[in-house]
């Protein structure tokens, strides 16, 4: 079973730039509260256009160490959320953003 968000060539993917390069965020530390919505909601400023949040497959909730994927429309708007977010708090805790780096398949 694959997970979209690691999969480097999903190709149904939104958040990609014009060349086809990545413009995912990977966002660690966040609160076990947090859902997708309230995810994206924290990066509306810069751009997001969808999220995702890393679940447990049995009961449905985040995993509780908390990371998640923020996807935008360019390369730009990724970079700027990087910058603004980085060590920002989110419900709590201060959050880790970074580039996405793509997952080779198993």
């Amino acid at each position: 079973m694959s997970a979209p968000w690691w999969d480097n060539d999903y190709n149904g993917r939104t958040g990609s730039d014009s060349k086809g390069q990545e413009s995912r965020v990977y966002v660690g530390n966040l609160p076990y509260r947090a859902d997708e919505r309230s995810l994206k909601d924290s990066f509306a400023n810069y751009g997001a256009v969808s999220s995702e949040i890393a679940v447990d497959r049995e009961t449905g909730r985040s995993r509780g160490f908390g990371f998640g994927f923020v996807s935008f429309q360019d390369s730009k708007s990724a970079s700027d959320a990087i910058k603004g977010m980085n060590g920002q708090d989110i419900g709590g805790r201060n959050v880790t953003v970074q580039e996405a780096q793509p997952r080779s398949r198993r």
